[in-house]
């Protein structure tokens, strides 16, 4: 119990932070600093490979191991950080469980010919010339009907990537499309859990906060979507006649047929009637199944022994349809739960780090620095926008992201008369987007395992999510749309 004086806990609905006194931001600085150096190397000096195919992995174990140095030299005590790690381990429970169903969804929407009708069909309605935007506003219904981007990204997302990579487009691109719509879908959508914990945080209710959103969300969804506009404008289509290949390639492998679209259906009708998402996709998983059996009894003989055999190989293990179009053979394969795998390590290995540096009260210590130093409402906006950045890549987690930030400088809102959903708004413009743009946080080890690319490829052209935070930096700046708290006389 020696830590017990100086460390003290600030609940936040199912969160903790920790703030240590004994701790100062140089200390609190250093497993960051060489961490971010560890991963710069690895990145753009050792190609990804410093330490073999779970790199990333390795050193944010062994972030964590000097974070825990620090700790103990300050009087904190190993049951502490064992405490934070489990704690945040356990919060990533479900997500992991849904990776692995996404790949053992990956692999029977192969094998029953779900993802080769979606891609037969949407080569005949989707066009290079409108691609780009038309799966920006796809990504986005889909994402505010269900109130979760991790959804739109399984579903509809697996499937644009897919027609669009079948049309030659950048698969980057398709990616960076896909998770700008989904990401803006769930900012609005009132379902979304990262939309009602941003005014939990901040003291603001949840559709004052919606409704304020609205006033940079929508401005930057819109160039968004001009930008994708030009881009699409500026591909250079594949041909009538390679589609037409392509077409003729898929019609003669696979038994086509619109029924198989009742199990997308299914599932998103599942979702939308708020049943769980692991329930959902379960039963994604099942139909696929059956309906493998009726309709691609063909594909499954020449996949395994057996056609049981076939489908419990693609559940599990990779899968891959031989075709005569080398294009086609490199889509339609899938990696089941083990393709999964690589992506739930990091995750593992992200909370074991973002559970240490929390334990020991560096997140803490970090965010109050940048509070400190915050002079002017520009500034504050400043500092909340890169302690929601930093925690992003820090600690690995969105929701971290907004919770710390959030409980931190919501008395310094109120202090300069601003009005709650002024914070809201920006941990969500800051906090909520730009998870998906760190390879080891959640959401960037999710969305670029579930769409199978990487995110150093889609980063660039995740337009809406690295644009929304200079967009509420600019409205800052210019005192535009700043919202006074209201005083009673």
């Amino acid at each position: 119990m020696q830590d017990q004086e100086n460390i003290s806990e600030i609940k936040a609905d199912h969160e903790t932070i920790i703030e240590n006194k004994e701790l100062n931001f140089i200390e609190a600085l250093i497993p960051v600093v060489l961490l971010m150096a560890l991963l710069f190397y690895n990145i753009f000096f050792a190609d990804g490979a410093l330490l073999g195919d779970y790199s990333n992995q390795f050193i944010l174990l062994i972030g964590g191991g000097i974070a825990a140095i620090v700790g103990l030299f300050n009087k904190v005590s190993l049951k502490r950080m064992y405490t934070e790690i489990w704690e945040n381990i356990k919060s990533v429970f479900i997500p992991i469980m849904i990776l692995f169903l996404v790949g053992a969804l990956a692999g029977t929407w192969l094998v029953s010919g779900v993802i080769p009708a979606m891609v037969y069909y949407g080569l005949q309605v989707l066009s290079p010339e409108i691609f780009l935007p038309a799966s920006v506003i796809i990504a986005a219904i889909i994402s505010i009907a269900t109130g979760s981007s991790w959804t739109t990204s399984a579903t509809v997302g697996i499937a644009l990537v897919g027609i669009g990579t079948a049309l030659g487009i950048n698969p980057g691109m398709i990616a960076g499309a896909v998770i700008s719509g989904a990401y803006f879908g769930d900012k609005m959508s009132p379902l979304s859990d990262t939309t009602n914990l941003a005014p939990a945080m901040a003291g603001t209710d949840l559709f004052t906060h919606i409704k304020y959103m609205t006033i940079t969300t929508v401005p930057t969804i819109i160039i968004t979507l001009i930008v994708f506009a030009v881009i699409s404008a500026s591909i250079t289509t594949t041909g009538s006649a390679d589609i037409s290949n392509l077409l003729s390639t898929i019609d003669t492998t696979f038994t086509i047929t619109p029924w198989l679209f009742l199990v997308p259906v299914t599932v998103v009708a599942l979702i939308l009637l708020k049943t769980k998402p692991l329930i959902a996709l379960c039963s994604g998983v099942i139909l696929a199944a059956i309906f493998a059996f009726i309709f691609q009894g063909n594909i499954l003989d020449g996949l395994a022994d057996s056609k049981f055999s076939a489908i419990i190989t693609s559940i599990l293990t990779d899968t891959q349809i031989t075709t005569d179009n080398e294009k086609l053979n490199d889509l339609f394969s899938a990696g089941g739960m083990q393709g999964m795998l690589w992506t739930i390590y990091l995750i593992l290995c992200a909370m074991v780090f973002g559970g240490i540096m929390d334990g020991i009260g560096a997140l803490a210590r970090i965010t109050s620095a940048l509070l400190s130093v915050a002079t002017s409402i520009f500034g504050l906006f400043a500092s909340t926008v890169i302690s929601c950045l930093g925690l992003n890549a820090i600690a690995s987690d969105q929701y971290l992201a907004i919770v710390i930030p959030g409980k931190m400088f919501k008395k310094a809102y109120e202090d300069r008369g601003l009005a709650p959903e002024n914070l809201s708004r920006t941990l969500e413009d800051s906090g909520t987007v730009t998870s998906v743009l760190i390879p080891w946080n959640t959401c960037g080890a999710y969305q670029s395992g579930v769409l199978g690319v990487g995110v150093g490829e889609y980063f660039l052209y995740a337009i809406f999510n690295w644009l929304s935070p200079f967009t509420t930096l600019l409205f800052a700046a210019l005192n535009l749309k700043i919202r006074q708290l209201k005083t009673s006389k």
